[in-house]
């Protein structure tokens, strides 16, 4: 499980995962269903889980913050560095 942490950190760190792939590999880390993940531990519907995970409709504010607060993550801008 650390392993598949430190890996979602380096995808993160990188730019290379979607928001919705990072939210997938977060779940997936934790060994938990859409809808077990979405109900225990995000306290959102299934649907709007399933929503940001397939990159569909258009997450609030509040959803995104309690995607990222199992994992110490936050919501804000970052830039990316300039080629």
């Amino acid at each position: 499980m650390q392993q598949l942490r430190q890996e979602l950190f380096d995808g993160i760190d990188s730019g290379n995962l979607s928001l919705g792939e990072a939210t997938r590999k977060m779940r997936k880390s934790l060994g938990m269903t859409r809808r077990e993940y979405a109900e225990k531990v995000l306290k959102i519907s299934h649907d709007a889980l399933q929503d940001v995970e397939t990159g569909k409709g258009n997450p609030t504010l509040k959803t995104l913050q309690a995607v990222g607060k199992p994992f110490g993550l936050v919501i804000g801008f970052v830039r990316r560095p300039s080629f």
